[in-house]
Parts: C-alpha cells; structure tokens; sequence
C-alpha cells in the first residue's frame, strides 16, 4: 500500500535530473526527492531556469549553448545566484556539487538545451519541479500564477525523446499570493488522475535524512541573502517544521499574511506528457525564442478565453 507510481517510474531509471521548472529558487524544492533518489543509489544531478545573470559568467562554464555547470567556485557578478550557493552548499555535505543552469529563454532554445545535457549525461529520466503548484494550471483557471517560466520549461521537456518525464510540486498553497485558486489546483490533480496522469503525494518529513537537509540547504541560502530569502521555500521550510500560520522569516512578506500549513511540505507528482497534453495554449508556444514571446502569448490566450470562476474550499 505504501508504493506510489511516481516511486515505480523512478525505481526503474538510474539517471535522473531533478530541475527547476519555474526558475529562481525552483531547484531547491525538488532537493528533497534529489537527496532521496541519490539516497537510494540513483545518479542524480541537478539543474535550474536561472533568474541569474549566466551572460556574465566566464566562458569555460559554458558545457553548450545555454547550459551553464555551476561549481562551488564558479564565480558571479550577479548579487542574486542560487545555483552558485547550491553548488557550495553540497560540496560542504560532499554531494555531487555541479547544479546546470539555463538562461531564461523561450522553448525553442531550452529545448535545445535540454537535449544537449540529456546527451551529456546520457538521462533516462527528468523530473520538472514546481515550488508552488501554477504549473499544473491549463490555462482557463481564475488566476494563472506567474506561468512563463514553467511553461516554457514543459513545453521544452514535453518534446524531448527521455524514456521518463515527471512533474513534481511542492508548496501547495503559496501561489495564493500570484491569484491561484487551489480549489482549481485540486480540481485539475482529479483530472489528471482520471487520465491516469497522476502519480501520487507525499510528505517531506525533517525526521528524514533528505527532509533534515533540505531544511539545512534552505537556511544556508537564507544566509547567503539574509535580505532577500526565497519565500516559496521558506515557506515550504516552516511547513516541514511543523509551523502554522503566519509565519515570519522576512521582511518580504510584510504586509501580507501568510497561511504556512501542512499541506505546503507535500509533493504533488504527474506525469510531464500527460500534464502536457492538457494544457490549452502550450502548443502556441512551440516557435518562442525569448521568455517575452512567452509571457505575451499567455496574455493574448488569457484575452480569448472565459476563465472558470474560483471557487472556495468547502470546508
């Protein structure tokens, strides 16, 4: 009973990159599932849609064309640079410490880079993470998030030829601050699972090893920018404590009231293609170069269609 079909996808693969889909902080959402694969014996690397500037790195970090290996001593012009802090960050616990970095960039070019790194490492699995859930949006909900960025990367992954292709997120909840309405979110995980696209839930727990170091991970960046702390994980990081409510870890979120729960520390798992073919304007998307081309395609989507009307949890 305790078996999931995201843990029998991935029981059968051996090399898998966990990236993040949305950029910024992304990739350390997906630490938790990266730490346990690695646990269980998998090769395991890890990859971000950077909001860095990567055009300013030195030309020997460049594996291809936009696809950046960050190291622990990768150096940065750029104040903001969460790849660089991970990179350093898993050297101290002696982990696997190169993090891969793509430019924001529209499908075409991700695709490509996609490709290259899934040559180079010879994948057999990728899994997209969502820190929060507006990736699972098709387009027609009350509110999208901030959709650009996770829907470039899965329209870029959707088109790869990988034996396995995973959405993962976590963070159920904090898109609520970006117009998401997580009725819609819950309505449209059912759906997947009538389709059978959904591949299971489950808690990180700071009882586990990957759990307790992923709190670890996210403190450390904390540290790294005590001024700008990623709020998606640090809510996420109250959640695996067990902290409820509105709870306080920046200034960032004043003025706001948070609802840090439970629910925020689940991964929600589904498969990419399926989640893919869902989507109602991903294939407009196909002939972008520049993540601008994106946002503006999703605009004029949003003018054509009649959005569902949010709806409030029940109970």
């Amino acid at each position: 009973m305790f078996d999931s079909p995201l843990s029998a996808r991935l029981e059968a693969r051996s090399r898998i990159l966990v990236a993040g889909a949305g950029g910024g902080s992304d990739v350390y959402a997906g630490l938790p599932l990266a730490l346990a694969l690695h646990e269980a014996g998998k090769e395991v690397h890890l990859a971000n849609l950077s909001f860095s500037h990567l055009d300013a790195l030195d030309l020997d970090v460049w594996l291809a064309e936009d696809v950046a290996a960050i190291r622990p001593g990768t150096p940065s012009r750029d104040w903001y640079f969460p790849e660089g802090w991970l990179a350093r960050w898993l050297a101290t616990h002696r982990l696997p410490d190169t993090v891969y970095a793509f430019p924001k960039v529209g499908v075409r070019p991700l695709r490509a880079a996609y490709a290259e790194l899934a040559g180079h490492l010879d994948l057999d699995a990728i899994v997209l993470v969502d820190g929060g859930t507006d990736i699972l949006m098709r387009g027609d909900e009350a509110g999208l998030g901030t959709p650009a960025d996770d829907m470039a990367s899965l329209a870029a992954v959707h088109g790869l030829d990988v034996p396995e292709k995973i959405v993962v997120c976590l963070g159920f909840g904090v898109d609520a601050y970006h117009g998401v309405n997580h009725v819609q979110v819950l309505e449209n995980l059912a759906a997947l699972e009538r389709e059978g696209a959904y591949l299971g839930a489950f808690s990180v727990s700071r009882a586990t090893k990957a759990g307790a170091l992923y709190l670890d991970a996210v403190a450390h960046a904390q540290a790294e920018l005590p001024a700008y702390p990623s709020i998606v994980n640090g809510s996420i990081a109250a959640a695996v404590r067990g902290e409820f409510g509105d709870v306080r870890f920046t200034d960032r979120t004043r003025g706001s009231e948070l609802f840090v729960n439970p629910l925020m520390a689940i991964y929600f798992a589904v498969d990419l293609d399926g989640l893919a073919r869902r989507s109602l304007y991903l294939d407009r998307l196909e002939d972008t170069v520049l993540i601008r081309q994106v946002a503006s395609i999703i605009e004029a989507y949003r003018e054509e269609v009649v959005p569902r009307p949010p709806k409030a949890f029940p109970h």
